[in-house]
């Protein structure tokens, strides 16, 4: 059987070994570049994302906070209290997103 030329001394499951490893590492590398090369556009997004996410609502608590105020007097103020409302709101969607796109969109 030595002189079987079939028999390759084990060197054929070596390079499919090989192979397949360096599959990996390539496939690994060029997702490393793809993610890389949206780093910037993506943290602009994503920083855009955040802050109006927090803006929007603190805006409408703002809004409906002083017509709240000028047509009802209370003791206490509306326009605080809608401002830390929408305020805290905005921080949890904007959470939302933020783990959201952090686990990459899957759902």
């Amino acid at each position: 059987m030595a002189n079987d030329p079939r028999d390759d001394g084990g060197k054929d499951l070596y390079r499919r070994r090989m192979l397949k490893q360096i599959k990996a590492k390539q496939a690994r590398k060029q997702k490393a570049r793809r993610e890389g090369e949206r780093s910037v556009w993506f943290g602009l997004g994503m920083f855009g994302l955040v802050g109006w996410s927090v803006a929007v609502p603190t805006l409408i608590g703002i809004a409906v906070g002083v017509w709240l105020d000028t047509r009802y007097d209370t003791a206490f103020s509306w326009t605080l209290m809608l401002i830390l409302l929408g305020a805290a709101l905005g921080c949890l969607v904007a959470g939302y997103w933020v783990s959201r796109e952090s686990r990459g969109g899957e759902e």
